[in-house]
């Protein structure tokens, strides 16, 4: 390239910088007040919702050409999703000199975040009348997010979350504009997002942390990582919206978890104390809470090994069990047999109440809880718990479609695995009945009547065995 051909080039460039700048500084600052429509208009076609702002604008260059927004808002048929007293809106250069506004960043400090599922299961995000309309094309470089505040409620389920201290990096945010009912399959993004605080009614998780991408309907979310019950855990999560039913795949650990921070959630008196280990790996499609429930498949865990239970001697209520014909095994040893599962089945009960009643301590040398999920029923696989000298195993399933138990049966066994004692259970969680037919209307009342002693005592010679998991009889 000559000489002369170099400073023409240089020339031409600078002279379209200029005009660039001259462009810019005629558009945004000789009036500023009348953009602001303009900006709104653009940050709607971009999110595809409602932008407005209620304060002032101010312009800057560094880094890049930026508008600071006071007091701006993102709403959905007339409803807050999204507010902060400060928001920043990067703006792509060259369409300022086709007098457009292209919105290309945006960047929330402390926004406070209102997300709402109603009973129809449909989000406050969402909008039916754009239901089959053509949705505008979306192309952002960036979206960043500090100090947020998220609520989530779920009228649908009735249940409530509050997180803060987020924060939200989300790049290559795209959509190629098209009918809303492609959005989930085109939708393409990737993004980090970290919270230091959740919490819900019954329980508050920490260090929330996951990385998310998405891409032809398929959205990832891994490593998941969140400080729990004392402990640290770890999974990830997949949906896939490329069918005609979303599916889902879930998978998630919590290793020495502490027991007494997990019963915290029925009292704040200490109940139980130890650590166990939880994991979970399950599958499930539909697009209502109840189909997925109906298709859930997988397994499910929770382990430990030498706990103690405050509340009650088990030992010395088996002792005495010829004679009382009473016991509180159900009360004593739900959250043992089921886990977390348990909070879902004995779900009402005062367990707290019932516990502290007899007064004294267990030692629980082993627990096993081991189900198996078929299509919405929990299995019992290998269920069963040991003292120091006795055991009591559970089979039967968890029917959770219907919430009922399902031909339980709790029993306590001997060296061989043989049941001395055994009582079912069936009926739905809230109000179970027992054979006999005793009729459990509350487990917050005096001990059950649960395990007598009937035709299923083998003094000696064979039987059929009940028991054959990994939970070895006390030596």
């Amino acid at each position: 390239m000559s000489k002369t051909l170099k400073i023409t080039f240089y020339v031409v460039g600078g002279l379209v910088g200029l005009f660039v700048l001259v462009a810019v500084a005629l558009l945004l600052f000789v009036d500023a007040d009348s953009n602001k429509p303009r900006l709104e208009a653009a940050a709607s076609e971009a999110l595809g919702m409602e932008v407005s702002v209620g304060g002032s604008l101010e312009f800057g260059f560094f880094p890049g050409l930026h508008v600071t927004l006071e007091d701006a808002h993102i709403r959905n048929r007339g409803v807050d999703l999204v507010s902060a007293s400060r928001a920043s809106l990067g703006i792509d250069l060259l369409p300022l000199l086709r007098k457009e506004i292209r919105i290309g960043k945006i960047t929330l400090k402390r926004p406070a975040i209102s997300i709402e599922r109603d009973l129809d299961g449909k989000f406050n995000f969402e909008n039916p009348d754009t239901a089959g309309k053509t949705l505008a094309v979306l192309d952002l470089a960036k979206v960043s997010l500090s100090d947020a505040t998220l609520v989530y409620t779920d009228k649908q389920s009735g249940g409530e979350f509050k997180a803060g201290g987020c924060h939200v990096d989300v790049r290559h945010l795209r959509f190629p504009g098209g009918k809303s009912p492609d959005l989930l399959m085109n939708l393409s993004f990737t993004a980090e997002l970290s919270c230091k605080e959740i919490r819900n009614n019954d329980f508050t998780m920490s260090d929330l942390k996951f990385s998310a991408d998405g891409k032809n309907g398929v959205f990832n979310l891994k490593p998941v990582t969140m400080h729990i019950f004392g402990a640290q855990g770890s999974g990830s999560m997949q949906a896939d919206f490329s069918g005609a039913v979303p599916l889902y795949h879930v998978r998630y650990a919590l290793p020495q978890f502490h027991v007494e921070e997990f019963l915290k959630m029925l009292s704040p008196q200490k109940m139980a104390e130890g650590t166990m280990n939880f994991s979970a790996n399950l599958s499930m499609q539909g697009k209502t809470a109840r189909e997925m429930k109906q298709t859930a498949d997988g397994d499910i865990s929770l382990r430990g090994e030498n706990l103690t239970f405050h509340g009650s001697d088990l030992d010395k209520e088996f002792a005495r069990f010829k004679s009382s014909q009473n016991f509180s095994l159900v009360d004593a040893g739900a959250f043992f047999f089921v886990g977390p599962l348990g909070l879902a089945a004995t779900k009402g009960y005062d367990f707290a109440g019932i516990l502290r009643k007899s007064g004294g301590r267990s030692e629980i040398r082993t627990v096993v809880s081991d189900w198996k999920f078929q299509h919405g029923m929990a299995q019992a696989q290998d269920v069963a718990m040991a003292t120091k000298q006795n055991r009591v195993a559970l089979a039967g399933r968890l029917d959770f479609i219907n919430e009922q138990f399902d031909d339980m049966t709790m029993a306590l066994i001997d060296a061989k695995g043989c049941a001395t004692v055994r009582q079912k259970i069936r009926g739905p969680f809230q109000k179970p009945v027992v054979e006999k037919p005793n009729i459990l209307k509350s487990l917050a009342g005096p001990a059950l009547k649960l395990l007598k002693k009937g035709r299923g005592l083998f003094p000696g010679g064979e039987c059929e065995v009940f028991y054959a998991g990994s939970v070895a009889p006390p030596k």
